[in-house]
């Protein structure tokens, strides 16, 4: 099946642009934010499966669905492509007012070569494996150094970029790519052939030295430390100049995964400029995470060999969520969260990620697998809602998201535009620590807008004026499609502690409020003397 491009034209594509502190994706010029899902690794591939789950995603809320090509099915003989199941993606997000975010499983997903197809795993002479430490056994990883890997690799990615041109230049049904998925070596530091045992001997690429020196001042204290140890020499093999070990062998499997990786981004952005970026396996111990992806410490090398990805973007499978976005926000980094868990604390990163990041936008894998009574689907409702309004002040400083990770204690107070707002934790017992998540905008010089559940909000302005302020209303109620507010009730009284606190109370089928219900309030403050 060949799809018609949308007859109505946009000069633009997709692209992502500066705003304030942070950056936006445009589409069709407009801001737009993810509330996505990332589909099983599998669920691309049938016609019927897609057909029949499709809508289910539209009534999960999101407005964007990620979802992987893979190179297997569209290349299934070398030189013969096959788009159809991509096809039906794009007209299926098209018939469901949704965008599309194409993950490319080409030579690695998940640190392996799992989605290539049969002609390249068969011939390994031509297509090169790295090898392990095991009896230097061969690995199912394509080697990075191999030319014939990157070509093939290339050559595909550009034909698909190809396609998507042909079938969406108007549409911008697809508004981004993620090229390869979670690359790396594991358990070695490197690939351990005698094509990469050379390579390690040689001196490190200039153009990796002289980013080193350029932005030293700037480079992550892990990679700056590694370098360190050659009292910053500039030239020089891998081991002289970041010293003997595991720390050299990753900046050096960075370097060659990211060139890599960068010339098939080219490749495709050659047919079709979509924004294009790569997600990583977090980090943990050495040997239990692919060497050689994005992770945070290596994001300066990827910088440096890599000039056509917009970003670095993390699964986030682990507890420290905050820690783990604060880390990918580092050096004007834009967040997207394209990977998390689907658990209770899901809806509260999104507003997370969201708002207290700026974030383009949030994605949990697996999406198709929960339920419409998931408190993540109640979440991109409310941001669907506000959408308009979360892009008008992200990168202003009239934003922050609220998380309760864990048995935290209350924050200390943050700064949202002219005001300082006070965020207290609501419990049901004292023993309890139940999901917390929500945002607060500035949205006027005495107005806000206060979403989500289980916690509470004072404000206290400061800036120059009478020293004191106080809530001079409270409402309940929600935006329409059009953006106008829709008024349900008053709150005063009982609900606000005389008119101190703009509470959202956490879930609990006892509230006066409703049964497991987010919310959005309207909030007006005045100051006097």
């Amino acid at each position: 099946m060949i799809l018609a491009s949308s007859t109505v034209c946009f000069a633009a594509l997709p692209r992502l642009e500066d705003k304030g502190t942070t950056k936006q994706l445009i589409v069709d010029e407009k801001p737009h934010l993810m509330l996505a899902g990332e589909l099983h690794n599998s669920a691309a591939s049938g016609i019927r499966y897609m057909r029949r789950m499709w809508p289910h995603l539209k009534d999960l809320g999101l407005n964007t669905v990620i979802a992987p090509v893979s190179w297997e099915l569209v290349e299934p003989q070398e030189g013969q492509f096959d788009f159809v199941f991509v096809d039906e993606m794009i007209e299926l997000a098209r018939g469901h007012d949704q965008r599309l975010v194409v993950l490319w499983f080409g030579s690695w997903k998940n640190g392996v070569s799992s989605y290539c197809p049969g002609w390249v795993l068969s011939d390994t002479k031509r297509f090169a494996r790295a090898k392990g430490s095991s009896n230097q056994n061969t690995k199912d990883v394509l080697s990075t150094l191999s030319k014939a890997n990157l070509q093939a690799d290339s050559n595909a990615f550009a034909r698909l970029m190809r396609h998507l041109k042909q079938v969406d230049d108007r549409a911008h049904t697809v508004v981004l790519v993620q090229v390869e998925n979670e690359v790396g070596i594991k358990p070695e530091m490197r690939d351990l052939s005698n094509e990469a045992n050379a390579a390690f001997t040689k001196p490190v690429p200039r153009t990796l030295m002289d980013y080193l020196v350029a932005h030293k001042d700037e480079l992550h204290p892990v990679l700056l430390e590694r370098w360190g140890k050659s009292e910053f020499a500039t030239e020089g093999t891998w081991g002289q100049v970041f010293g003997d070990g595991a720390g050299a062998e990753e900046v050096f499997s960075v370097w060659y995964y990211a060139r890599y990786i960068d010339q098939v981004a080219a490749a495709g952005q050659r047919e079709y400029a979509l924004p294009m970026y790569v997600n990583a396996w977090l980090a943990s111990k050495p040997g239990t995470y692919p060497s050689g992806g994005p992770v945070a410490h290596m994001h300066d090398v990827w910088r440096a060999a890599s000039s056509h990805l917009e970003f670095f973007a993390p699964d986030i499978y682990v507890g420290e969520f905050k820690e783990v976005c604060a880390r990918y926000t580092r050096a004007g980094n834009p967040l997207l969260v394209p990977e998390a868990s689907i658990d209770d604390q899901a809806a509260a990163r999104a507003y997370w990620v969201i708002a207290q990041h700026q974030g383009l936008g949030f994605a949990c894998f697996g999406i198709e697998s929960i339920s419409t009574d998931h408190p993540l689907v109640e979440t991109y409702g409310i941001l669907s809602q506000l959408a308009s309004t979360v892009t008008e002040v992200q990168g202003t400083g009239r934003m922050i998201g609220i998380y309760r990770q864990g048995n935290e204690e209350n924050p200390e107070p943050m700064r949202v535009g002219d005001y300082q707002v006070r965020v207290r934790y609501e419990t049901r017992l004292p023993s309890q620590h139940p999901p917390v998540g929500g945002l607060v905008i500035q949205t006027a010089d005495d107005t806000f807008v206060v979403a989500g559940y289980g916690f509470g909000c004072q404000f206290r302005a400061v800036t120059a004026g009478p020293p004191s302020t106080k809530i001079e209303s409270v409402e309940l109620g929600e935006f329409d499609d059009q953006g106008r507010w829709i008024h349900e009730l008053w709150l005063n009284g009982d609900e606000t502690g005389a008119n101190n606190w703009a509470r959202i109370p956490p879930f609990s089928r006892n509230s006066f409020l409703g049964v497991d219900r987010q919310l959005i309030l309207r909030v007006r403050v005045f100051r006097h003397d």
